[in-house]
């Protein structure tokens, strides 16, 4: 009976990860952002129009398996982990949810991590300590122990511990790129996605004190909170180096795929900086802007901006499901 509700629950994830966005490019089809935003309001999508209903053969479907385990030993250093238990290794996903480094969890990234996880990948859905917490550098300190315990179980749990990605929303993305420049490049780590990527919280700081921009306002406030409460000037300046993504680029670091709107707080700027010093060393990025503001989450359901991040994840990774 237990393996029973286990199939069942395979199939259903797949419903849920496609709800909003159902493309299909010439890989796959990407998964659909889930319904929980860090800014602008939630999307749900209309229950579609009841179709035939075909019961696959549960024999030919690997089960997909699911747990939550804690990679640290303070609070929110834990981790939701889907996979296929058909004892294949799989390509790896790390998603890491935004929220201003001060808020978000894991739970806003529930649908996106099913969908990569009925496609095949092997998926590991983050939270971290929030900024409240523990100052900088505790969130990347806390992605790069998640990615240690994931490498310490890959046989547990399908990963190709040689072949992942890191995919990052709003503060998120700036925490994706930070581990994906951190020291010269990481064995396996083959791209690194950020949508709306805070990748320079000294240009947060410094565009927030003269905008009258809210959320930009708001930005800068919170780049000095994850700072430890202090601004880029003497002492405090070490940490704002460390933050600064483009200032750690090196020649073995991934590739990357970063998404803004053309009018969002979170500029374009930000990337287009971290693409000319990743460039300076021979690392490709490449910047996609789209027409609007949205940001985040929101900005990842416009039409074919989930199906574009797929397409160039499934590249990196060789295509290898």
């Amino acid at each position: 009976m237990g393996e029973r509700k286990t199939v069942r629950t395979a199939v259903l994830v797949g419903a849920l990860a496609f709800a909003t966005v159902t493309v299909t490019t010439s890989a796959v089809a990407a998964p659909a952002a889930a319904v929980t935003a860090v800014a602008g309001p939630a999307v749900v999508a209309k229950d579609p129009t009841p179709g035939p209903v075909t019961t696959p053969d549960p024999s030919a479907l690997p089960t997909l398996a699911y747990e939550t385990v804690e990679y640290g030993e303070q609070r929110r250093q834990d981790m939701d982990v889907w996979w296929k238990a058909d004892g294949e290794q799989r390509p790896g996903i790390f998603l890491i949810h935004g929220g201003w480094w001060s808020a978000g969890d894991k739970r806003q990234m529930t649908t996106i991590a099913r969908g990569y996880a009925d496609l095949g990948y092997t998926v590991f859905n983050l939270n971290y300590r929030l900024s409240g917490q523990a100052a900088w550098p505790a969130q990347r300190t806390d992605v790069l122990a998640a990615i240690q315990l994931a490498r310490k179980h890959a046989e547990r749990w399908g990963f190709d511990m040689k072949n992942f990605v890191i995919v990052g929303f709003s503060a998120g993305g700036h925490l994706a790129a930070s581990v994906g420049t951190y020291g010269d490049g990481m064995n396996g780590l083959k791209g690194v996605v950020g949508l709306s990527p805070i990748v320079s919280p000294l240009r947060a700081y410094t565009d927030g004190a003269v905008s009258t921009d809210p959320y930009k306002r708001r930005l800068r406030a919170a780049a000095i909170k994850l700072a430890g409460g202090c601004e880029p000037k003497g002492r405090c300046s070490r940490v704002w180096a460390s933050m600064e993504v483009a200032w750690h680029a090196s020649r073995h670091d991934a590739p990357m795929l970063t998404v803004h709107s053309e009018d969002e707080f979170v500029p374009p700027a930000q990337s287009q900086l971290l693409k000319q010093m990743l460039g300076q060393v021979g690392v490709p990025v490449t910047v996609v802007t789209a027409p609007g503001t949205a940001h985040s989450a929101p900005l990842y359901r416009l039409p074919g901006i989930a199906e574009q991040v797929h397409q160039w994840i499934a590249d990196r990774l060789g295509g290898q499901l």
